[in-house]
């Protein structure tokens, strides 16, 4: 029986540990495609950066078109994080905590979809920035600090819903039509004016 439960305990840290490994890879890849369509150079970042496979190649293109919809509706509360939250980002402690506070705020509410998506448009959104201002190293520190998060406040929550696949169901198809947004709009939408409500209780704190 003790050999059960601790081959069972195994299993189940096994699997949480896949999660975070996943949620960090997915947020890798999320910040490269926006380091990239910034015009910047990811290789000052992380040189020979694989991309997600299988299954999760397929989560990654979902979380990135919807990390579109959201910048789409509200471009500049995505971009100029850092001077938002009026913090420097050549020191990883504040980086870390700053993003780690306006994630847990995020949540504070609930957790949906579209939370998640926001919490991930903020690590690019000031990944862009570190990598801008010259400190690219701060791109694994916000990484890093995306996966600790995860660990510590959604993966109960994803595995509920049988990990990041789920997230495929806030989408009707990949294309940009009209249906296909109406959809995530009515799904999965986090509003502009709680990540501004957010970044202001960060300041204020």
């Amino acid at each position: 029986m003790r050999n059960s439960n601790t081959f069972r305990r195994s299993s189940v840290f096994a699997a949480e540990k896949e999660l975070v490994s996943q949620s960090k890879e997915l947020c890798r890849d999320f910040i490269h495609s926006r380091i990239i369509r910034e015009g910047l150079s990811w290789s000052k970042v992380e040189p020979d950066l694989p991309a997600p496979h299988g299954t999760l190649e397929d989560v990654s293109s979902v979380l990135r078109k919807l990390g579109d919809e959201l910048e789409y509706m509200r471009p500049y509360v995505y971009r100029n994080i850092a001077k938002q939250l009026n913090i420097s980002v050549a020191v990883e402690a504040v980086v870390s905590e700053a993003f780690l506070s306006v994630a847990t705020e995020i949540l504070s509410m609930g957790i949906t979809w579209g939370k998640v998506v926001a919490i991930y448009a903020v690590a690019a959104g000031l990944s862009v920035d570190c990598v801008r201002q010259g400190h690219p190293v701060m791109v694994h520190t916000i990484v890093d600090s995306l996966g600790e998060f995860v660990h510590r406040s959604l993966v109960p929550w994803l595995k509920k819903r049988g990990g990041w696949g789920d997230i495929s169901k806030c989408v009707v198809n990949m294309d940009s039509s009209a249906h296909a947004r109406a959809h995530w709009l009515s799904a999965a939408v986090l509003t502009w004016r709680q990540i501004l409500k957010t970044m202001y209780i960060y300041l204020t704190k």
